[in-house]
């Protein structure tokens, strides 16, 4: 059974970093895209950004570009989100997923598995 799970999300303020991280289980983790989605209340789910199996290709969407990094290990099957300068608009809920494809995705219809998300508050 595929699980992903989520961790590292919590309260913080305007201006500061957060690293969220995803932890995967029941999947052959070195040969899955991985990517991260958020969605805030009231709001659609979008797209922030994914890196391929082999970590050389990564893709983000626009409110992460210049302000948030994706990473994995494959050897700890974890991908992370490195998140910088946090602004209020940035508060979701953050989910991982993962895609056989093994190339970056940006659309969530490209994606196999999905975690259960770690909430992100910012707040002064």
């Amino acid at each position: 059974q595929v699980q992903l799970l989520e961790s590292g999300g919590g309260v913080v303020q305007p201006g500061d970093s957060l690293r969220v991280s995803c932890a995967a289980t029941g999947l052959s983790f070195s040969t899955y895209a991985m990517g991260w989605f958020r969605q805030a209340p009231g709001k659609e789910r979008e797209f922030v950004a994914s890196i391929s199996s082999t970590s050389l290709t990564t893709s983000y969407g626009k409110p992460a570009k210049g302000r948030f990094t994706i990473s994995r290990d494959n050897a700890k099957n974890t991908v992370y989100l490195q998140m910088l300068n946090l602004q209020t608009e940035d508060a979701a809920i953050y989910y991982c997923a993962a895609s056989g494809r093994g190339v970056v995705a940006v659309e969530d219809y490209e994606y196999d598995y999905w975690g259960q998300g770690t909430q992100v508050t910012v707040s002064s």
